[in-house]
């Protein structure tokens, strides 16, 4: 019986279990305005706030602002952290003196030093950008760390026995097998950068789909709230589809049997 069941929801394909996912959401999203009309806004509310806003331009310079903050931090992040990364797996004196100042910021919330930044940045976009390239930095040495820490020891013996130098052995092995994991830091980091760009953008400016939601609650403009939560997502999906993507293209050598 659990093979024929199996057998049956595997023949479904993926853009109907998609269908039902957002017929799913929308059920609940209708449920919970019902139920809470002064929390949530109607699906139709927000479809108008969203038409209205973009009509207007206003809602695309909000757009434009946090992406290219978002943008802008993230890339910064990815091209220090990964010679960085390198760094401290290869050579162990590098690694005892920054590793553990990366462990200690690593684990404070990036509101709880925001405000910091601010204060000695100001309130534009370097300081937006600087917290997102901290906490996604942060995020992304660690894995890309691991990732080179955890290559196969094996073949790095057997390629030294066959005589192939340091930057053989760098170029060749350790980079190939640390690729898995510098694309799942890109998609961690571009992860953190969403999340750190609320707590940006919460606190000061006037531009950026963290700060439309903040007025929007200052307002009590709920369907205007509620658009600017949903969009941070569906960037966040679009995100994470582009990173899926490299992965397939760079390490389609890793692919296995999928269940």
């Amino acid at each position: 019986m659990r093979l024929k069941k199996s057998s049956f929801w595997s023949k479904i394909p993926n853009w109907v279990w998609v269908l039902i996912s957002l017929a799913v959401a929308i059920a609940i999203w209708l449920f919970a305005a019902y139920t809470w009309p002064l929390v949530f806004a109607t699906p139709k509310a927000v479809v108008d706030a969203f038409i209205s806003k973009a009509a207007s331009g206003v809602l695309w310079g909000h757009v434009w602002a946090s992406l290219s903050r978002v943008l802008s931090g993230f890339a910064i992040a990815f091209v220090v952290s990964i010679p960085v990364a390198f760094l401290m797996a290869w050579y162990d004196p590098f690694r005892h003196v920054v590793e553990p100042w990366i462990q200690f910021i690593r684990n404070i919330p990036p509101l709880a030093y925001v405000f910091l930044i601010i204060a000695a940045l100001g309130v534009g976009q370097v300081s937006k950008v600087t917290v997102i390239f901290i906490a996604a930095f942060l995020v992304m040495v660690i894995t890309i760390y691991q990732g080179v820490k955890g290559v196969d020891t094996t073949l790095i013996k057997a390629a030294r026995v066959l005589g192939a130098k340091q930057k053989d052995i760098f170029f060749k092995i350790t980079i190939p097998a640390s690729t898995p994991f510098i694309l799942v830091a890109a998609r961690l980091g571009l992860s953190t950068s969403m999340t750190t760009l609320m707590a940006s953008e919460i606190v000061g400016g006037d531009k950026g789909i963290g700060m439309m939601i903040q007025q929007a609650n200052g307002y009590y403009q709920m369907d205007v709230m509620l658009m600017g939560i949903i969009l941070l997502g569906i960037i966040g999906i679009c995100f994470e589809k582009i990173v899926k993507f490299l992965e397939r293209r760079f390490t389609g050598w890793q692919e296995t049997i999928q269940q």
